[in-house]
């Protein structure tokens, strides 16, 4: 536990859950600037928070707040964030020195989020899906620098597996090159986000929060660095079709192109349009399978601690 970081601020109630060893489940930000539109973000960052503590567990949803590393967003900093939207800079590793310095408002990706995670000593995270590589890669170079993050810092995350708009045998390939462990929850199949499954496989399938549990305290007992791709599939009666939401992410990575769109405004520019040609539903999915998670999430906390 890094608590002396001078940048750092941890709320009290988290302060306290990590002194009284209990078990604390860290929520990423970007979902709700750039995530959803408002108040459905807002919304869905208190019902996710509900579903953690509903499961036994202490949520830290976390941000940058005028610069501070903030580890427990009180409701005011989350409806801020929210109706602030996409105006708040989305920040990976690279963005956060320069948020802060310049004391600026900053939500956290899956990256950033492990990485003051990691600093407040929190374990586990549950988020929707992890970044990738994206599609066409081969001339791009777009890697998602949650993929090195995963490689590097020592937090658990839980997530319904890779966007469904990535590359996912290549996000695989890399993920494998830097010895990080994809667990499937109950499946061998990858889940591709809005489906439970993919043509691509995970690396073990465990049953249960507690075998999950187990497979983290032994890998960081064994000084093996680095996170763990906890990959929970969306509950088949929230999931979608495959055919329909295949087709309008095509459409929606085709507009993107066209529109030159790339770099960390490619994701939300995508989801937010493939929501567009679902008519809602996309988002109705995301929204479930980020509850599914957060309560996946805090089981595998308790056990944990």
């Amino acid at each position: 536990m890094n608590q002396a970081n001078p940048l750092l601020d941890i709320a009290p109630n988290i302060a306290q859950a990590l002194a009284q060893g209990k078990p604390i489940v860290a929520l990423e930000s970007t979902i709700i600037s750039h995530g959803m539109p408002w108040p459905q973000n807002a919304q869905t960052a208190r019902e996710v928070e509900q579903a953690v503590i509903d499961n036994g567990a202490v949520p830290a949803t976390i941000a940058i707040i005028n610069g501070r590393l903030t580890v427990g967003l009180t409701h005011q900093q989350i409806d801020t964030l929210a109706q602030a939207g996409k105006s708040v800079t989305k920040c990976s590793r690279r963005d956060l020195p320069y948020v802060c310095a310049k004391k600026q408002h900053g939500a956290t990706t899956v990256a950033a989020t492990m990485i003051i995670a990691d600093m407040a000593g929190i374990k586990v995270f549950a988020t929707g899906g992890i970044g990738g590589v994206h599609r066409g890669a081969q001339t791009s170079f777009d890697i998602s620098a949650d993929l090195q993050e995963l490689a590097k810092t020592s937090v658990a995350v839980v997530c319904a597996g890779i966007k469904s708009i990535l590359d996912l045998a290549l996000t695989r390939e890399y993920l494998e090159t830097f010895g990080v462990p994809i667990i499937g929850v109950g499946t061998n199949s990858l889940p591709a986000f809005y489906t439970p499954d993919s043509d691509q496989s995970v690396d073990f399938c465990l049953d249960t929060s507690e075998e999950i549990a187990d497979f983290l305290a032994t890998k960081w007992a064994m000084k093996l660095d680095g996170g763990v791709v906890i990959a929970n599939p969306i509950p088949s009666e929230h999931a979608m079709d495959s055919k329909i939401i295949n087709h309008a992410i095509e459409q929606a990575i085709q507009e993107a192109e066209q529109q030159g769109i790339t770099g960390k405004s490619s994701t939300p520019f995508i989801l937010s349009k493939v929501a567009q040609l679902t008519q809602g539903n996309s988002l109705f999915s995301n929204i479930q399978l980020v509850l599914n998670n957060a309560r996946l999430a805090a089981k595998i906390a308790v056990h944990l601690s």
